[in-house]
């Protein structure tokens, strides 16, 4: 039996990690008492523990907010999992640390692989890319997982309600809900993606990833196909992606393939299918 030490166990990665990974023993420390960025009480939590297998779920993701304090997107996302990484190292533990498709620019038009370069246009995704550069600098036993448009159930309220939380809660008479119909993505369901961390770590095949739930699909789209299989949920409006004012520049194509999970037999189902597990239904 694996020990795993998880950071970030009430986020929705974490929570389904929790939920999911049955043949480990997890620890999960509270963000008051284990922060990704507190270097003292990681070594602490890893002298302690003693764990196999280091999982680093945590970050600073609010991809506005990152343009306004890149000081901070850069210690969370980049120095502190560097960090993290050179302990799993110093204790013999395989790392295990989660990136976005934001290091992509969009332009390609493709879903990106992970040869693909990584152009980041955001201060979060120029933050992920140097996370994912400060773990590969270390050649270590390490897996670096890009993946997309993440939702699912958190367990600690911290998390903002996704996308699809929103469409599914809304009340009959509502006004409705635009959604960008020109941004195309890889939504992907936490459950599936940590089924799929799951079956990395029974490798010894390190190094850089893709996981998301298959197939490209814009939001608009993702969401109308979301309040079908519920049977209900809010009205949705395409709108364009010039017409949502952020203060963080998004990536208008960013849905990802997953050719190195295909190679080793892991494979993550379509995007359909991620909605169905969220909803408990059994759509392939």
């Amino acid at each position: 039996m694996k020990r795993v030490l998880l950071i970030g166990g009430s986020g929705r990665l974490g929570t389904a990690i929790r939920q999911r990974w049955k043949n480990c023993e997890i620890a999960a420390p509270p963000r008051g008492d284990l922060d990704l960025t507190d270097g003292r009480r990681l070594r602490a939590a890893i002298e302690g523990f003693r764990p196999d297998v280091l999982v680093n779920a945590a970050a600073f993701h609010d991809v506005d907010r990152c343009e306004e304090d890149p000081e901070r997107a850069l210690a969370v996302n980049a120095a502190a999992v560097g960090a993290a990484a050179r302990q799993a190292r110093d204790c013999g533990a395989v790392f295990i640390t989660i990136s976005t498709d934001y290091v992509f620019d969009g332009q390609t038009g493709a879903p990106y692989g992970e040869d693909s370069f990584p152009h980041p246009i955001s201060v979060y995704g120029v933050s992920k890319l140097a996370g994912e550069q400060l773990v590969e600098a270390l050649h270590m036993r390490a897996f670096v997982v890009r993946t997309c448009g993440l939702y699912g159930e958190a367990g600690g309220g911290r998390e903002r309600t996704s996308l699809i939380d929103r469409a599914l809660s809304a009340r009959p008479g509502e006004p409705p809900l635009a959604v960008v119909s020109d941004v195309v993505a890889s939504p992907t369901f936490a459950g599936h993606l940590a089924d799929a961390l799951a079956g990395l770590i029974e490798t010894d095949s390190y190094g850089l990833y893709h996981a998301v739930n298959a197939g490209p699909v814009s939001w608009y789209e993702f969401v109308r196909e979301a309040v079908a299989q519920a049977g209900g949920g809010a009205a949705v409006e395409p709108i364009s992606s010039r017409e949502r004012k952020t203060a963080a520049a998004r990536p208008r194509y960013s849905a990802l393939r997953n050719a190195k999970l295909d190679r080793l037999g892991i494979v993550m189902p379509t995007w359909r299918a991620g909605i169905s597990a969220y909803l408990g239904g059994t759509v392939r």
